[in-house]
């Protein structure tokens, strides 16, 4: 059972030829599956940066439309095997963990990435800025219609620069 948490969906493949260091940094969500822990956030970024033990922290932070304030969970990632393929495990709750697959990179410069979690009902579509070109979005969207997403479901997230959300 917890192995089906930190899977990889079935006909779904991570890269290889990984590199972590070029990961790490800070990245915008360009589009997202709904869920709860997500809801109603804009402006969301996902943050990696090393730990000492080897794995990586995990800075997610979004703007709550709702209540007007910025929300930030902080877990913390390891990869399940070898470290140069893009298959992790991440838990923001204790022990519990769940995949995450990086199934889609420009690993030439690293500026997207499309990540899938344990199943097909997660999926992020990430940029190194907060808006990524057209063509981009086409092209992984395609890659994930042919992987079985169901890319109706997902939703742009706003990223535009507020200069009221920046002084928050």
């Amino acid at each position: 059972m917890l192995n089906a948490c930190t899977g990889i969906p079935g006909g779904v493949t991570p890269v290889k030829n990984f590199e972590i260091k070029q990961y790490l940094g800070q990245w915008y969500e360009i589009a997202r599956f709904d869920h709860s822990f997500e809801r109603g956030l804009t402006h969301v970024t996902a943050t990696y940066e090393l730990r000492e033990d080897g794995g990586i922290n995990v800075i997610n932070r979004g703007y709550n439309t709702v209540e007007n304030n910025y929300q930030k969970a902080m877990g913390q990632a390891y990869f399940i095997k070898d470290d140069n393929v893009g298959r992790l495990k991440v838990s923001f709750f204790g022990p519990f963990y769940s995949g995450y697959n990086v199934i889609a990179l420009d690993q030439k410069s690293y500026r997207w990435a499309l990540i899938s979690g344990p199943n097909r009902k997660y999926l992020w579509i990430l940029a190194r800025e907060r808006t990524l070109a057209p063509d981009i979005v086409d092209r992984l969207v395609i890659l994930a219609e042919g992987y079985g997403y169901d890319t109706n479901a997902l939703i742009f997230v706003d990223q535009t620069v507020d200069k009221k959300l920046t002084e928050k």
